[in-house]
């Protein structure tokens, strides 16, 4: 069974995760606003081994809630 969160719905449940998405959409601003659910942790290696795994042509790996103070985003 598939499992479709917005973004919000992500925020609130898996704040301070990394999540895997599949199918991801996005708005206008190319702002993922929901997706299929493929895998959270804290753990960011899990997320991308299971992306690799996962092979597929749409997804999207995102850090869900405020970045720690000890991580740098790259852009």
């Amino acid at each position: 069974m598939k499992t479709v969160l917005t973004m919000k719905q992500l925020e609130s449940r898996y704040s301070g995760e990394w999540i895997l998405l599949l199918n991801p959409v996005q708005n206008k601003d190319f702002e993922i606003v929901r997706g299929e659910l493929v895998r959270h942790s804290k753990d960011r290696s899990e997320i991308y081994r299971q992306a690799l795994k996962l092979q597929a042509a749409h997804t999207a790996v995102l850090y869900v809630g405020k970045l720690p103070e000890d991580m740098v985003a790259v852009l």
